[in-house]
């Protein structure tokens, strides 16, 4: 597990007001959910008081404080850190490790992949490589990063049909990551490094034509045809780890017979007919 206690981190009080303020609780609201008094709890954001271990639990669990920032938390408090944080290639978490595997494994033929929090391809299956390069025509990405894969106009963004729509969406997730820890500096960084690429949508400027699809289709060209994807993501229930609750595995499935057809026709070797 890191050792993050020597890292320059804001006072336990400037931490609870920032959090108070993107949750939009006032001290009383925040006092009487995680049951600790008004005042306790002003005496602690001014740094006149330490809290004890179980009313510093209550009031993270109130303000849905993702592991790290709690983490981030306890040290502020004078405390360990409560959540481990292992690597994924630990034995601590192996039988994890396995049901990711299973996961990859399991939806060959069609494209699956794993994130960490900085949208880091930790892990991909073998379908997932045949279709890039496919698409790629045989070229490898210029990054390890979806989002700058996604982003960056010399690498896989090149053969998204619907980029923009593509682009708003992954923004959209950036923003959500942001509020769901605000003291977090790596969202703010990672959305200012792909809105510094050409021709980044602002939200809620793209509008598609005519009706929406019930899911957000991925629409990739091909000079044997368009592959058409939807994705779904996987997350683990209820994580007590650090770099657990961190991860997802995102898995994408055919939206029409021909994708799918193509995704059979890459297993066994054979390329898509024209």
């Amino acid at each position: 597990m890191p050792d993050n206690r020597n890292v320059a981190r804001p006072p336990l009080g400037v931490l609870l007001r920032e959090w108070r303020a993107a949750r939009r609780l006032s001290q009383l609201d925040l006092a009487l959910a995680a049951d600790v008094s008004a005042r306790h709890l002003s005496c602690i954001e001014t740094g006149k008081a330490r809290p004890g271990r179980e009313a510093l639990a209550r009031v993270a669990a109130v303000l849905e404080m993702p592991l790290r920032e709690r983490n981030a938390l306890w040290l502020a408090a004078g405390y360990a850190p409560e959540c481990p944080e292992h690597a994924l290639a630990t034995p601590a978490l192996e039988r994890m490790r396995q049901a990711v595997e299973l996961i990859l494994a399991h939806q060959e033929p069609y494209p699956a992949f794993v994130l960490d929090r900085q949208w880091n391809v930790l892990m991909a299956n073998d379908a997932a490589t045949r279709v890039n390069r496919l698409l790629m025509d045989g070229r490898e990405s210029r990054h390890g990063n979806l989002l700058h894969q996604v982003f960056d106009p010399a690498d896989f963004r090149g053969v998204i049909v619907n980029w923009p729509e593509v682009a708003e969406k992954f923004l959209h997730h950036l923003h959500a990551q942001i509020a769901a820890a605000p003291t977090d500096p790596l969202p703010r960084r990672l959305l200012d490094s792909v809105s510094a690429y050409p021709d980044v949508p602002a939200l809620g400027r793209v509008h598609a034509g005519g009706p929406l699809d019930p899911v957000l289709t991925l629409v990739f060209r091909h000079r044997e045809g368009e592959l058409r994807f939807f994705e779904t993501i996987t997350t683990f229930s209820m994580p007590r780890d650090v770099t657990l609750e961190e991860l997802r595995v995102e898995c994408a499935f055919p939206a029409d017979e021909y994708t799918a057809q193509v995704c059979r026709r890459l297993a066994v070797g054979r390329r898509p007919a024209p």
